[in-house]
């Protein structure tokens, strides 16, 4: 189905029952957010809001809400672009089986970007302050643009095909921002867009920066795919929506693309920054305000009748988890192929994606060993540190397919659970010090500054694991199984790395009262029966509130050769800190108002 616009995708939807209309004028101030996000925990359908409140343009969300959704829009070329991915990654494919992919190469031939200046007279003007300005979270610095497709072209190679399309949040109003002429961008430098302003900044130019917001969904979702080298994203955009990526230039020079629903253009100039956020993000808590580069409005463009495309972030499971699942449907085998020994890598969702791998790769080379252990997975694992987005993430833990060609990274409880019956920690951990994480995560000692822990597993089992208490355990403080082998411990509130220290000497002294060989990890919490509720609950305190170096500690901790380990459980302190971000809390007087749309009558009766 090869969409021409976001209205015809939206006509679709609605005619097979994936889309329904919100009918009743609605708040662009958290109430909009709260519909979303209610109705995407419901797995329910895309959203259409005919009546935003100070705008006058209709809104669409949640049309990434389920992975049959996603499949649906695309249920005519998603095939052919998994096919067209998997030979960018492995051409010799094609010569293997010429027949199975005779058709991916005429795909990418007639997915290339098309210019037709004959667009331009479709398009309307208007500014900043008459788009709906949606804020999702009470915190949030002001109202941002959450599904854009921002694009730069290389100043040293001009040109569509050597431009990136990517998805950067859009601060639209609020803090020092000047109404109607100045937004900002928050972005990482070793993004698309970073390497760009980087080539600008050097050569002291401003560089054009083209917002567009709508459009087929092809052109959202390109804008996130983590694509092989050489792969433009507007030929990905084309091949995957069945239709070529349409664009013309403006009288100043921007790239238009002439199926959105709205185009920004504008410049950013070297060095030019404004305080940008909070926002409420995908870790589940909020980014604080830091200078992120600002960009000066130049012109803001419309079609008649245009759909505002927005999404709403938060703790995971969200939209952006099933245009994850979406990703992986299309892309999954690319980075394997990539990194020579490695089965599978999954970001896991649930701890908010970048703080936690899991990973599986072959552990092939030592035959001649009386005991297999991590050898060859520790090449890999560096690997994978050091790949695009993966370089972000704060803990590894990766298995050797071996010991179990079943065991896959997308059960949770499953994987975890191989890892802690083999990982020895008196061996198998290796921390990076001193490094790069996620910019969103606080849980490190500044922006962008962290560490890294790598927990590396093979060869048989060596414990059973724990799966209910002993009638003789004994700890004062509240404490559960969360699953077997992992305990949750409820510690008061963290005050500061001194006292932490002694609290945590102190836990350790009363634990070795017990028998713990079949209890390999304890997680120090601020409410224990909150983290061992459930496996997701467990993954997020635990992954999202440490910092490997300053968090992690053990019974019977040794250090080796400057190799450190403990001879009995290792702990991880995951209570809040006082350098942390606050969590996302929703506003209960928007809930209320939500909660009447779901009354008989209301929009939402029979969906939350």
């Amino acid at each position: 189905m090869g969409y021409k616009s976001l209205a015809a995708c939206v006509a679709d939807l609605e005619k097979h029952g994936h889309l329904i209309r919100i009918k009743e004028e609605v708040d662009p101030y958290l109430e909009m957010a709260d519909i979303h996000l209610r109705v995407y925990e419901k797995q329910g359908p895309a959203l259409l809001f005919e009546k935003v409140k100070g705008s006058p343009f209709k809104a669409v969300s949640n049309l990434f809400g389920t992975l049959e959704r996603s499949k649906f829009m695309f249920r005519d070329s998603l095939s052919k672009v998994q096919q067209l991915v998997e030979l960018r990654s492995d051409p010799m494919k094609a010569l293997k089986n010429p027949l199975k992919y005779a058709g991916s190469g005429l795909t990418a031939l007639s997915a290339l970007p098309l210019k037709q200046s004959l667009f331009k007279q479709t398009f309307q003007k208007t500014s900043i302050s008459a788009l709906p300005q949606i804020v999702n979270w009470p915190m949030d610095g002001g109202p941002f643009i959450t599904m854009p497709q921002v694009f730069t072209e290389d100043i040293d190679q001009p040109g569509v095909m050597n431009g990136n399309l990517g998805m950067y949040r859009i601060q639209l109003a609020g803090n020092d921002y000047i109404q109607d002429k100045e937004i900002g961008l928050h972005y990482q430098i070793h993004r698309g867009i970073g390497v760009h302003q980087t080539k600008a900044n050097a050569k002291g130019q401003p560089l054009k920066v083209s917002i567009f917001v709508g459009g087929p969904p092809s052109h959202p979702l390109a804008a996130v795919m983590p694509l092989p080298e050489g792969l433009s994203e507007m030929t990905f955009a084309g091949a995957l929506g069945n239709r070529r990526f349409r664009y013309f230039r403006d009288e100043e020079g921007f790239v238009i693309s002439a199926d959105a629903d709205f185009v920004i253009t504008g410049t950013v100039y070297p060095h030019e920054n404004k305080p940008e956020g909070p926002f409420g993000d995908h870790l589940g808590y909020y980014s604080l305000v830091h200078p992120f580069p600002l960009m000066k409005v130049h012109n803001v463009y419309h079609k008649k009748d245009a759909l505002w495309s927005f999404t709403v972030v938060g703790r995971p499971p969200q939209e952006d988890t099933s245009f994850g699942a979406l990703i992986h449907e299309i892309s999954g085998s690319a980075i394997p192929q990539e990194i020579h020994g490695l089965k599978e890598v999954n970001a896991v969702d649930a701890a908010g994606v970048h703080p936690l791998l899991f990973a599986i790769g072959s552990e092939r080379y030592t035959p001649y060993l009386t005991e297999r252990k991590p050898q060859e997975i520790l090449t890999i694992s560096n690997h994978i540190l050091g790949k695009n987005q993966l370089s972000l993430a704060k803990y590894l833990l990766i298995a050797a397919r071996e010991d179990n060609e079943a065991l896959t990274t997308h059960h949770i409880d499953e994987f975890l659970r191989h890892m802690l019956e083999r990982v020895d920690l008196t061996r198998d951990l290796h921390f990076h010090t001193n490094t790069t994480i996620d910019t969103l995560d606080y849980s490190g000692d500044g922006l962008n500054s962290g560490s890294k822990v790598v927990f590396a597993a093979a060869g048989e089992k060596k414990r059973e694991l724990l799966s209910s208490l002993p009638a003789d355990f004994n700890l004062a403080e509240n404490h559960r199984l969360a699953i077997p082998g992992v305990l949750a411990v409820q510690l008061p509130a963290y005050v500061d790395q001194q006292q932490a220290k002694k609290e945590i000497a102190s836990l350790k002294e009363r634990l070795k009262a017990n028998e713990l060989s079949q209890l390999p990890l304890i997680v120090v919490c601020d409410d224990a029966s909150f983290t061992a509720e459930n496996i997701n609950n467990l993954v997020w305190i635990t992954f999202t509130r440490s910092n490997p170096t300053a968090d992690i500690d053990g019974v019977d901790d040794f250090t080796e050769n400057k190799h450190w380990g403990c001879r009995g459980p290792l702990i991880i302190d995951a209570r809040k800190k006082p350098h942390h971000a606050p969590e996302l809390i929703k506003d209960k007087a928007v809930a209320e108002r939500v909660d009447r749309m779901g009354e008989r009558g209301g929009s939402l009766h029979g969906i939350i």
